[in-house]
């Protein structure tokens, strides 16, 4: 049974690249990015700033992150690149607003920080843009 290989193919390895970048991309950019965008003033007086950069500013880098970078993500552009702002605000988000919680209310930072990590080392597979500009 194939199900129970330790095998894997050049082809199985590209589909679980993609299929890993679309749904982080996907689910970080809907969820938490586009919602952050669309209602800025709303989320800029309250939001955290461990880098004592300003609320509006910390904001910024944070949709930068999690809707553009995302959004480079999903494309295959630029993916190892992409991933370094998400790392940084997952680990603002899973250390800074959630104390380090990984196993209660900062799962999911955990989570995201776990995939863009492996994204990082891994890179974006062959279905991606990089790959039909070379890089």
């Amino acid at each position: 049974m194939k199900i129970a290989s330790t095998k894997y193919s050049d082809a199985a390895f590209s589909i679980a690249t993609l299929i890993l970048r679309l749904g982080l991309g996907l689910i970080m950019m809907v969820t938490h990015g586009y919602d952050k965008l669309q209602h800025f003033s709303k989320y800029s007086a309250g939001f955290s700033d461990p880098f004592h950069l300003g609320s509006r500013v910390s904001l910024s880098l944070d949709i930068f992150a999690e809707f553009f970078c995302s959004s480079l993500i999903i494309l295959g552009l630029f993916t190892r690149l992409a991933c370094i702002p998400l790392i940084i605000a997952m680990s603002v988000a899973l250390f800074n607003a959630h104390q380090g919680d990984a196993f209660g209310n900062g799962e999911r930072a955990a989570l995201y920080l776990c995939g863009y990590i492996a994204l990082l080392f891994i890179g974006p597979g062959k279905v991606s843009i990089d790959k039909l500009i070379g890089k």
